[in-house]
């Protein structure tokens, strides 16, 4: 069970980092451009990372069932897919 635990961890520090990049760059590209649609897109991605990093603490530091780090990480990649969606329409 050990193994399987290092290995969710690791996965999600991994989809942290890359998300975290990915929020980053789309933040600076806004900050350039000054472009609307970049903005909402960067807080969207930064939802869908906070999301999946959220989940994670709730999942192994949260006494709670596993269903609510499903349900978190769920409810916020919902949210944050919906602002990007948004942010692919904004003029």
């Amino acid at each position: 069970m050990t193994h399987i635990t290092s290995t969710i961890v690791a996965i999600k520090t991994t989809t942290f980092i890359i998300g975290a990049l990915i929020t980053y760059f789309a933040w600076k590209a806004y900050r350039r451009t000054q472009a609307d649609a970049l903005q909402p897109l960067a807080i969207g991605f930064g939802v869908v990372t906070v999301g999946a990093m959220l989940a994670g603490v709730v999942d192994h530091l949260v006494p709670v069932n596993g269903t609510y780090a499903l349900m978190t990480d769920s409810a916020l990649t919902a949210v944050g897919f919906a602002i990007i969606l948004y942010s692919l329409y904004a003029e």
